[in-house]
């Protein structure tokens, strides 16, 4: 077993095993949908980097797939009128991610039920399982992605998705947190910008579990 320590990669001892139990592991991909990669100036909130990731996802999870290994796809769908956000309580990124990366005109439309944005731009198969109960930055939260994954006797999770330093990192947080085995998968999350990514990253391996790539990931759960 090898994962990305410091950004090199590195052989694993065999404690690190449960991070790869194929019979207690699924694989959690966040928020690969049209309101984050459409490329058009009316998507309500972009990750623009992300889109190149998704036939490497794709074929990362028909790998997994016929491994055995349960792909949980999550996204947010928030009530139309607003009330879990805009017209409610709404998020802090709403506010601050615009500083960022300046005006997002359509971002009252992110997430909101029945608009085209909700649609997942990944391959989702008749196999695969659907969380889409997020309302905030972590996939947890107030999601019942804990109760799927302790219903499935699920112990470690793999990441794929967008944003890296957001709602990846924040997930990764929350499954450490709550006890499961968190590895990340590099070369399939995008974040903000290269430098926001990285950082993300290096938070996850010092912090809160693995960092590999997705060969490695597939090698270290065929070993």
């Amino acid at each position: 077993m090898r994962a990305y320590i410091d950004g090199k990669p590195r052989d694993l001892g065999p404690e690190f095993a449960p991070y790869f139990d194929k019979s207690k592991l699924a694989i959690v991909s966040i928020d690969l949908h049209r309101g984050h990669l459409e490329d058009s100036p009316d998507c309500p909130c972009p990750a623009p980097r992300a889109r190149e990731i998704v036939p490497a996802v794709d074929t990362f999870h028909d790998k997994a797939r016929a491994l055995g290994i349960p792909i949980i796809h999550v996204r947010s769908i928030l009530r139309k009128g607003g009330v879990d956000d805009i017209n409610g309580l709404k998020a802090a990124w709403r506010l601050v991610f615009p500083l960022h990366v300046g005006p997002i005109p359509n971002a009252d439309e992110h997430a909101i039920a029945g608009t085209r944005w909700n649609e997942f731009v990944t391959r989702v198969d008749d196999s695969d399982l659907i969380v889409e109960t997020k309302k905030r930055l972590t996939a947890f939260y107030p999601s019942d992605l804990d109760f799927l994954l302790r219903n499935m006797g699920v112990k470690a999770l793999i990441l794929d998705g967008c944003l890296t330093d957001c709602c990846v990192l924040n997930t990764a947080f929350d499954a450490s947190n709550l006890g499961y085995r968190v590895t990340v998968v590099r070369d399939l999350v995008r974040g903000t910008t290269a430098e926001m990514e990285d950082a993300a990253l290096r938070i996850v391996a010092l912090h809160l579990g693995l960092v590999v790539d997705a060969e490695m990931a597939l090698s270290n759960l065929s070993s």
